[in-house]
């Protein structure tokens, strides 16, 4: 299997206090999430490993929520409320990255994908491979 190409994507918050650079594809594999949280927020979100995100600026700017299991960290900037990124309970080694805080000109194509979050546990027992989204890729 070939590899995929790896553009650099850069994002950010609403108010631009937030600002981040993200190492994935030009077409992006995103996941649209009916959990309590996801389906409130509207979180669609693709996954990276740790290694292919560097938050630029705002570190300083950025406050974290927790619920639950406490292992997601919904990260949202403290000016304008925008969630640019966060850490996945699926994935804790990698970041969920919101697809329409990216800058335009670098995504190509979003494929759509439901996930189930209502039903978390059965949905990542049958999809295993969600937690290969943050693994590194050689």
């Amino acid at each position: 299997m070939a590899a995929v190409e790896l553009v650099k994507h850069r994002g950010g918050c609403h108010c631009r206090k937030v600002r981040f650079e993200v190492m994935a594809p030009a077409v992006i594999h995103v996941y649209d999430c009916n959990c309590s949280i996801c389906h409130k927020k509207q979180n669609k979100h693709f996954i990276v490993p740790q290694d292919q995100f560097t938050l630029l600026e705002g570190k300083e700017n950025l406050t974290c929520y927790t619920f639950n299991t406490h292992a997601a960290q919904h990260l949202f900037c403290k000016t304008c409320g925008v969630q640019s990124f966060y850490i996945p309970r699926s994935n804790p080694d990698g970041y969920g990255i919101m697809p329409h805080c990216l800058d335009e000109g670098t995504v190509e194509n979003i494929e759509l994908e439901a996930c189930d979050g209502q039903n978390w546990e059965k949905f990542i027992a049958e999809n295993p491979e969600i937690k290969q989204w943050s693994q590194k890729k050689d």
